[in-house]
């Protein structure tokens, strides 16, 4: 039982840390859109 506890919190964490990575990503993303909008403004 505590074998399928400690998988089923690794996994949830994994899982976790991969969608802040994903955010992270996707903001990175928006910046450079806005900056590009910026630029083409001047």
């Amino acid at each position: 039982m505590k074998f399928m506890t400690s998988a089923i919190l690794g996994l949830t964490f994994a899982f976790a840390v991969s969608a802040c990575n994903t955010i992270e990503g996707a903001g990175e993303d928006v910046e450079a859109a806005g900056e590009a909008v910026e630029d083409a403004a001047e």
